[in-house]
């Protein structure tokens, strides 16, 4: 009930509605506030002079709002509250609502009920204060609205309701409890006003007196006064005018402006329109349920977001923490050899200083001996110890110069603590949901005029659309088994056309494709319905692919349609083959049969591609149709396929066309964000072996593995062999296994990488099938 309130006050005053009045907006106000804010209009808009003038306006026009023409306040300088301006003298105020409220010219009547029979002014003009819709009063005034006696019900009832004891009616000053309530007078008494305005004698002895309580459920059931036309203030409403939507009495029916109207009975009226008002109480009543739901989501959300945010600082300080104990650690572990080296330099010195201390020693002895035995007078005694003398002092002046008198060590510590790498990463540390993210690239288009059929192989074609700002690092082709059932990938790379050959006649197969980079893959393309021609003897013919780009269902009559069909066409095994062209990616695969058993030899992809100068190094030279690489660097550069493998096994072998100056250059797989300017396997994207002229390594993250001997020369053959489904990845150098199986565990997408310096050139060679003894080790697996 609390939050009816506000509907049962006044706009204007801001108290409870007393003696209501209804505006043809259908908002309500208070009689005596309707005429506080009367304001009176020129002579020139009052609906007499407009009949005068001969508008053809009816007297009731005043009730269509939307085709009423008010005046200028620019040019009368009249105006209401609204949206009006007020003449100069006239001042405004503000109801407790903040409506602005203009008070008539003469001083404001001191009652409502003075206020409700006093004369409205000549040409006044009334503007509603919650919708600002603006009227002019005819003869009738105030009169002309109907009163609201609903609203005056609801209120009472509200009242009694918030009244926890009911207090007497006629207390002068402080109301007291009332004591008994007279059905007749329908007034409540306190005993005091009781004994003296209510005496149980004469014609009052007659009246009934029931308790407060009773009196009140009397008052509530006791009938409602009759609302009165307000046009024939005696006559009662019995019908209602469906045109006008308001109810009239039956005067207004036979001599009003009603008399030609639809006019239905007020009883039917009422239930039906109580039914309606039901009926969208019932969709507002859901509309608050959810609300209230969804408030109480909102407050969950306040409380969950609480705990996310403590849960959330608490892994932000442990990962913080976790930064400078690592820190602590690795400084704990510099300055320990800082310490060393410390130590050790200290050593060396002292060391020098005692041996030199201990051979000036000698030597000022030596000295010594010497000059005392110059001071002798004897020469034959003299000259039987002066040669052994003077070359004791010759190899003692021999020995203190070869570098005895050059420091063993430097003051300076040799180490130098790169820390920018570090200071950048912290300055760079940040949320990752913060930073904008890269999107996944635009969903590709297949191009159906450069689609067609021929026989039984099929060429599609897609791109980019043309409008997408995101770009593609390769696309995934994916055909079905041309019985509905699941996709399979059958090409990933860079390429954006596509031949299918050896296909089965008259079968038909659904294509689609989707584009990747770095973030993550695109949607799919609209699904395609391809077919083969109908008969291997039909022929040469090139059919053009159909308009229809959406999926449409499966339809052996349909003549294009061409797609992988996994169906053995004899037995053990089905076979396509993806053939270049210029533009074309050449692919020859084969697919085992889920039941038979097949040779892995046959079963094992064989690829055909290139180097890819688009994501190679600036240095990298490219020639032989970009099948030969070398550099114009001293330092090593990479360069990576334009193919990437997901899955099958692959072979592909590099021939050493020159090599000069013993270089070791690497061969292996990495991802497309290699670093291209250091020696593949430097980093965490790339696998590799790098080989000089007497051995090789397997590095991976700058680890260094497995050193076997065994080098290249000018003419050598290196191989390399990625098997993705044993997740391997194996090296060979003239068709001889270098070394155990390099790396294991391998998985993603991975494209060939060499890197290489000035010294090497070296010419890629693939379609290759892989060595005999792995089919054979492979196959006995």
């Amino acid at each position: 009930m609390e939050e009816m309130e506000e509907e049962l006050k006044c706009p204007v005053c801001g108290s409870f509605y007393r003696e209501p009045i209804i505006l043809p907006c259908s908002h309500n106000i208070c009689q005596a506030c309707a005429r506080n804010i009367l304001v009176q209009t020129p002579e020139s808009e009052s609906p007499q002079s407009r009949r005068a003038s001969g508008s053809g306006v009816s007297d009731y026009d005043y009730l269509d709002l939307d085709k009423m023409s008010l005046y200028s306040e620019a040019d009368s300088g009249y105006g209401s509250y609204g949206g009006f301006a007020s003449a100069p003298t006239t001042p405004c105020q503000k109801s407790p609502n903040g409506v602005r409220v203009f008070p008539p010219a003469m001083p404001p009547p001191p009652t409502h009920l003075s206020a409700a029979l006093a004369p409205v002014p000549r040409n006044s003009c009334i503007t509603c204060p919650q919708c600002h819709r603006s009227l002019i009063l005819d003869d009738r005034g105030l009169r002309g609205f109907p009163k609201n006696r609903v609203l005056e019900g609801v209120i009472d009832r509200y009242q009694q309701s918030k009244a926890a004891a009911l207090k007497c009616q006629l207390c002068e000053k402080a109301p007291k409890e009332a004591t008994v309530m007279c059905e007749q007078c329908d007034v409540f008494y306190c005993d005091p006003c009781r004994l003296r305005c209510h005496p149980p004698r004469g014609p009052l002895a007659k009246h009934r007196l029931v308790p407060p309580a009773q009196g009140r459920v009397s008052r509530r059931l006791s009938p409602r006064k009759v609302s009165t036309c307000t046009d024939h203030e005696l006559e009662n409403h019995s019908m209602y005018c469906v045109q006008c939507k308001m109810p009239v009495c039956y005067q207004c029916l036979e001599e009003g402006k009603h008399s030609s109207h639809e006019v239905k009975a007020l009883g039917a009226m009422w239930k039906l329109h109580k039914s309606q008002l039901s009926q969208a109480l019932n969709g507002l009543s859901d509309r608050a349920k959810e609300a209230k739901e969804f408030l109480v989501q909102l407050r969950n959300m306040v409380q969950q977001i609480q705990e996310n945010s403590v849960e959330f600082e608490a892994c932000l300080v442990a990962q913080c923490d976790a930064l400078i104990d690592a820190l602590n650690r690795r400084k704990a572990q510099l300055l320990a050899r800082v310490n060393k080296e410390h130590e050790h330099k200290l050593k060396v010195v002292r060391d020098q200083i005692s041996h030199c201390t201990v051979k000036l020693r000698q030597t000022t002895g030596l000295m010594e001996y010497c000059l005392e035995v110059i001071k002798e007078n004897d020469p034959s005694g003299f000259l039987q110890i002066s040669d052994a003398l003077i070359r004791r002092v010759h190899l003692t002046e021999d020995q203190w110069g070869k570098g005895t008198l050059t420091p063993r060590m430097t003051t300076d510590f040799d180490l130098s603590l790169d820390n920018s790498p570090l200071l950048q990463s912290i300055h760079q540390l940040d949320f990752v949901q913060m930073k904008a993210s890269s999107p996944v690239p635009a969903t590709p288009i297949l191009q159906l005029e450069e689609c067609c059929t021929h026989n039984n192989s099929a060429t599609l074609s897609w791109k980019q659309p043309p409008l997408s700002a995101v770009p593609a690092e390769g696309y995934i082709l994916e055909l079905d088994d041309g019985n509905g059932g699941q996709f399979r990938e059958v090409y990933v790379g860079k390429e954006t056309m596509c031949t299918v050959d050896g296909l089965h006649f008259n079968s038909t197969y659904n294509a689609r494709v989707k584009a990747f980079n770095k973030t993550g893959v695109s949607q799919y393309s609209k699904t395609l319905v391809l077919q083969t021609s109908e008969d291997t003897d039909s022929e040469e013919q090139t059919l053009p692919f159909p308009v229809p780009s959406e999926r449409l269902p499966l339809r052996r009559m349909s003549p294009f349609s061409s797609t992988l069909n996994l169906q053995p066409s004899f037995p053990g095994r089905s076979y396509f083959d993806f053939r270049s062209s210029p533009h074309q990616l050449s692919l020859h695969s084969s697919l085992q049969s889920l039941n038979a058993p097949v040779d892995i030899k046959k079963l094992l992809a064989v690829a055909w591609f290139a180097f890819d100068p688009g994501s190679a190094h600036s240095d990298i030279i490219f020639s032989n149709d970009n099948l030969t690489v070398t550099c114009s660097s001293y330092d090593d550069r990479v360069v990576l396929g334009k193919t990437g493998f997901s899955k099958g096994v692959h072979y592909w072998e590099l021939t050493v066309d020159r090599y000069d100056n013993h270089p070791d250059p690497a061969f292996g797989v990495a991802h497309m964000d290699v670093m291209k300017d250091v020696m593949l396997g430097k980093d965490d994207k790339a696998w590799a072996m790098y080989v000089d002229n007497n051995r090789s390594w397997f590095m991976h993250n700058n680890s260094h593995t497995n050193r076997t001997e065994g080098g290249i020369t000018k003419g050598a053959t290196i191989g390399v062999l990625l098997d993705l489904n044993r997740k391997t990845l194996t090296f060979f150098i003239n068709d001889e296994q270098q070394g155990p199986i390099a790396f294991e565990n391998v998985e993603g997408l991975f494209f060939p990488a060499v890197s290489l310096n000035r010294n090497v050139q070296v010419t890629l060679h693939t379609g290759l099938p892989v060595p005999d003894f792995y089919s054979s080790r492979a196959s006995i697996a």
